[in-house]
């Protein structure tokens, strides 16, 4: 593609580089120049024009990114994705149900590699959707690029994206209770099942003790059981895991590297998935929590590995409702 300044003479069929104003009619940029548009700019005094000129073997912007985003989703409706018209050498990729966002990082990095004039730009891997959310861009920068880029791009991105839906419809919140009642939080757990399409069916209240908590998961129904202790679960033998373990099940992971939410717990008892939420899962506020819930939720597996790589970027936001802030205010004070 040529790019650059030309005489008036030459600018019918090129793609005009930037808007112009020609005494009360717009010329937008991106547009393909035609002889009533080339005449309009002489009658003002024109003699040249900024243009984009394809050569042979080039695409334009828009065919380019179709190709593109088509190769990346080449079945939106089985990926659960929707792909807009190309417009602007762009192709905007939504969400069409509740889930996580399922990508091949390598592939995309590779098209990215190809030519700097290609850019795929996405949301977080396992980033949680909703229908109607944007979950990736394609746009060529430039009006036209080779077509032999567009296509190795297109190889290098094929099937790269999908929507993994979720899959558990169910879920029952067990919470223990020290004397003080248990404390705010079904509320926003409510929440955070309701935004994926869940229903909590049953909430519970026990006291803080093993043998109690046991017997209520024992007896929950639901294709998830979510545990809320009164106190913090402090140890890998603590009232929590200890009593999915009374109950015939097995804890796969305490801890996690992600803050706040380092006290989660997962295991599974009678088949299916449970989850020991850390005291942050109080609030609506982000939190590690909320990363293994949307995984779990959407029947994919959280092994070791997986929690383990949340750490870089796991250093989220304060949450609010946290009682033992990182800093207590008088440690941030300078000294003097």
């Amino acid at each position: 593609m040529r790019f650059g300044a030309v005489p008036l003479a030459q600018a019918e069929g090129a793609v005009l580089a930037h808007s112009l104003d020609l005494g009360g009619r717009k010329l937008r940029k991106g547009r393909v120049l035609n002889a009533e548009d080339v005449a309009a700019m002489a009658a003002i005094g024109r003699a040249e024009v900024i243009v984009a000129q394809l050569d042979p073997g080039d695409l334009d912007e828009d065919a380019a990114a179709a190709l593109i985003a088509g190769s990346m989703v080449p079945d939106p409706d089985a990926a659960r994705l929707r792909l807009t018209e190309a417009s602007t050498g762009r192709v905007n990729v939504y969400a069409t149900v509740p889930g996580v966002l399922v990508l091949d990082v390598d592939k995309i990095e590779a098209a990215n590699r190809v030519d700097p004039l290609i850019t795929i730009a996405t949301s977080m891997p396992f980033a949680r959707t909703r229908g109607r959310m944007m979950v990736a861009t394609v746009k060529i920068i430039a009006y036209g690029i080779a077509a032999a880029a567009a296509e190795a791009a297109a190889r290098a991105v094929r099937d790269a994206m999908r929507v993994r839906p979720v899959e558990l419809k169910t879920a029952t919140l067990i919470q223990t209770d020290i004397g003080a009642g248990p404390g705010k939080g079904e509320a926003a757990i409510r929440g955070r099942l309701e935004a994926l399409g869940m229903d909590l069916i049953a909430a519970p209240v026990v006291p803080h003790r093993t043998g109690p908590l046991a017997a209520a998961l024992a007896a929950a129904e639901g294709d998830l059981v979510l545990i809320l202790t009164a106190s913090a679960t402090s140890d890998p033998a603590d009232v929590g895991p200890e009593a999915v373990r009374s109950a015939g099940g097995t804890v796969t992971r305490f801890g996690m590297p992600v803050d706040p939410g380092n006290l989660l717990f997962l295991g599974e008892q009678g088949g299916r998935p449970v989850i020991g939420l850390p005291g942050c899962a109080r609030s609506p506020a982000l939190n590690g929590a909320d990363w293994v819930l949307e995984r779990v939720a959407c029947g994919l597996q959280v092994d070791d590995g997986d929690i383990a790589a949340m750490g870089v970027g796991g250093l989220l936001k304060e949450s609010p409702a946290r009682p033992h802030p990182r800093e207590r205010r008088k440690a941030m004070l300078p000294r003097t």
